[in-house]
C-alpha cells in the first residue's frame, strides 16, 4: 500500500513508477492519495487500518508529508513487519546492529549495483557524499557491512575533492548538480549517483558531471536509469520476502527464529501465568514472547526458568513468606 499525502510531482513519478513495476510481476498495489489539507489524525487511522489488514504486507508512506503532520509520528505508527521503507526505529536499530529485517530500498539497490557489476567493496576506500536518514548513514552501514572503509561527507566537510580523490568508491546523495567533478575522480573509481536534479537547460540530471567523469570511472550510474529503478526492484523483492515471512523482524537467530526476546521482568507476587503465543500479568495480556504455537519456544523458555531456579536455590534464601523472591529477574 502507497500513501501519498499532498501533490508533489516528483512524488507522484515515484509512486506512479513503484506501481507499475508492482503490477508488471503480479504483486497487487493499493494507492491512497490524500489531499495536501489532510490531518495528522487521518492518517494515522488510514495507516492503523493498513496495517491490520492481513492482505497488505507492506507499507509505504511518499515523504515528505505536509507541514501540519508530524513526520515521526508517521514513521512510529507503521508496523516495523511493514515497514518497506526501514525508516522506522526499530528496522533502523537492526540495521545498525546487523540483525534481521528491512532494509532501506535505496542503499540496499546500491549494494546490489556494486555487487553484480562484478566488483568487490571488502577493502575499498568509500566515500559517501550526504548523511540523511534515507540514502547517505544508511548506505555507510551497509558499506562497512561489506568491509569497506567508509569516510562520509556532507556541507561542513573540509577538502572534499582531495577526500573524493582517494576513493574506490563514491556514492553521491546531496541534490546538487556538479557536486563530483572529473577533478575529484581518479582512474577506476566507482561512481554511484543518487542526485535528482535538473540543470540549467531544465535536463534532468543527477550530482555527478556525468559526460566527463564517465571517461575516468571504472563504473558510473547513469541519471535517470540508474538508482532509481534499482530502487524499485528492491521494493519488489522486499514485499516478496515479507509476504513469506510476515514474523521475521526482530527475531533471534540462535533461537532458530522461534523466541522473540523482549526484556521481561518477574518481580514477586505478581501471578504471573504462562500461554502459548503471550504471557498474562493479573488476567491482561502483556509483551508478546512468542510466536504463537510455538513448542520449541516453550521448551527454551522453560528450560532458563529451570536454570534460573536451580541458581536460587543455591545462591538465595527463601523470603519471609516460605517463596523464593523473584526481585530483579529478568529473561
Amino acid at each position: 500500500a502507497v500513501v501519498l499525502v499532498g501533490d508533489d510531482s516528483a512524488s507522484q513519478v515515484y509512486v506512479n513508477n513503484k506501481k507499475k513495476a508492482c503490477e508488471a510481476v503480479g504483486i497487487r498495489s493499493v494507492s491512497h492519495v490524500l489531499s495536501g489539507g489532510t490531518t495528522e489524525e487521518a492518517l494515522l487511522e488510514l495507516i492503523a487500518k493498513l496495517n491490520a489488514d492481513k492482505d497488505i504486507h507492506g507499507i509505504l508512506v511518499q515523504m515528505p508529508v505536509p507541514k501540519q503532520i508530524d513526520e515521526r509520528k508517521v514513521i512510529l505508527a507503521i508496523d516495523p513487519k511493514k515497514d518497506v521503507d526501514c525508516f522506522h526505529p526499530v528496522n533502523v536499530g537492526n540495521l545498525h546492529t546487523g540483525g534481521e529485517g528491512f532494509l532501506p530500498c535505496t542503499p540496499a539497490g546500491i549494494i546490489e549495483l556494486i555487487k553484480r557489476s562484478g566488483h568487490s567493496i571488502e577493502g575499498k576506500q568509500c566515500v559517501v557524499i550526504g548523511r540523511s536518514n534515507i540514502v547517505g548513514k544508511p548506505v555507510a552501514m551497509l558499506l562497512m557491512q561489506e568491509n569497506g572503509t567508509v569516510t562520509i561527507c556532507h556541507s561542513r566537510t573540509r577538502n572534499l575533492a582531495e577526500i573524493c580523490r582517494g576513493a574506490d568508491i563514491i556514492v553521491s546523495a546531496v541534490g546538487k548538480v556538479n557536486t563530483v567533478t572529473a577533478d575529484m575522480v581518479k582512474e577506476g573509481a566507482i561512481l554511484i549517483d543518487v542526485g535528482m536534479n535538473r540543470n540549467e537547460a531544465g535536463k534532468l540530471c543527477g550530482d555527478v558531471d556525468f559526460e566527463n567523469v564517465k571517461e575516468i570511472a571504472g563504473a558510473i550510474t547513469p541519471v535517470p536509469g540508474g538508482v532509481g529503478p534499482m530502487t524499485v526492484a528492491t521494493l519488489i523483492e522486499k514485499l516478496q520476502h515479507s509476504r513469506k515471512n510476515p514474523e521475521w523482524i526482530g527475531i533471534k537467530k540462535n533461537c532458530k527464529k522461534i523466541l522473540r526476546w523482549i526484556p521481561l521482568t518477574f518481580r514477586e507476587s505478581q501471578g504471573y501465568s504462562f500461554y502459548i503465543g503471550k504471557i498474562r500479568k493479573n488476567g491482561r495480556k502483556g509483551s508478546v514472547c512468542m510466536k504463537k504455537g510455538a513448542l520449541k519456544g516453550i521448551v527454551c523458555l522453560v528450560v532458563i526458568v529451570v536454570i534460573w531456579m536451580a541458581v536460587s536455590f543455591r545462591s538465595k534464601p527463601l523470603s519471609e513468606e516460605g517463596e523464593i523472591s523473584l526481585e530483579n529477574f529478568v529473561v
